[in-house]
């Protein structure tokens, strides 16, 4: 039987601005990454109980770092920055683009990816790249089709379908799943918890 982990004694650790700075490379990491309005901090805050611990800001270089939460036992909750926004400057997007390439393909406690989309706007460009990333280092990715509310269920099951069916179409479907989630209903939050404790507990560490 899979131990379930106790998300709601998450706790911040450090925040790092590039894989250099991270905590040891040990243990089991599992990520979460998202455009800058796909509700990231919500579902994060939601998972743990906790609507203070990852912080909710509309400030773009508030969430350009890398932020850990430990689980205990040597596994960790990853925070990515928020990509996709249109009014940084460039230099600050490059580095934005360095640092999640380097964390998502270097990092070998990195164990899963949840890449989080909102449900009116899901599978942009830069989304695809991110499970691009996932695939080159053989990562599993979850999609969350977030703020699911925003939709009667008939309409958002129909996304969910369409996403899947694009996701096969343009070979990205290796190790990708796909659920409906909504932070402010806690719909869905049962089967992220389920897979979750899954990749925790499925996944060995390194060493």
């Amino acid at each position: 039987m899979t131990e379930s982990i106790a998300f709601n004694r998450a706790r911040f650790e450090k925040s790092a601005p590039s894989l250099r700075q991270c905590p040891a490379d040990e243990g089991i990491e599992v990520a979460f990454a998202g455009r800058s309005n796909a509700g990231k901090s919500s579902a994060i805050n939601t998972l743990a109980q906790n609507g203070k611990l990852a912080r909710t800001s509309k400030t773009p270089g508030r969430t350009q770092l890398i932020n850990f939460f430990s689980l205990g036992d040597n596994k960790r909750l990853v925070d990515l920055p928020g990509y996709g926004f249109a009014k940084v400057p460039r230099a600050m997007k490059q580095t934005w683009d360095h640092n999640l390439a380097e964390y998502l393909q270097r990092r070998k406690s990195l164990k899963g990816l949840v890449l989080l989309m909102d449900i009116r706007h899901p599978l942009q460009d830069y989304d695809r790249q991110m499970i691009r990333w996932a695939a080159e280092s053989l990562l599993p990715v979850h999609i969350l089709l977030t703020k699911a509310d925003k939709l009667k269920y008939g309409p958002a099951k129909a996304v969910l379908l369409k996403v899947v069916e694009q996701l096969q179409r343009e070979g990205l479907r290796h190790e990708v799943s796909v659920q409906l989630f909504s932070a402010l209903k806690q719909s869905g939050l049962e089967e992220l918890t389920a897979l979750l404790n899954d990749w925790y507990a499925d996944l060995p560490t390194d060493g």
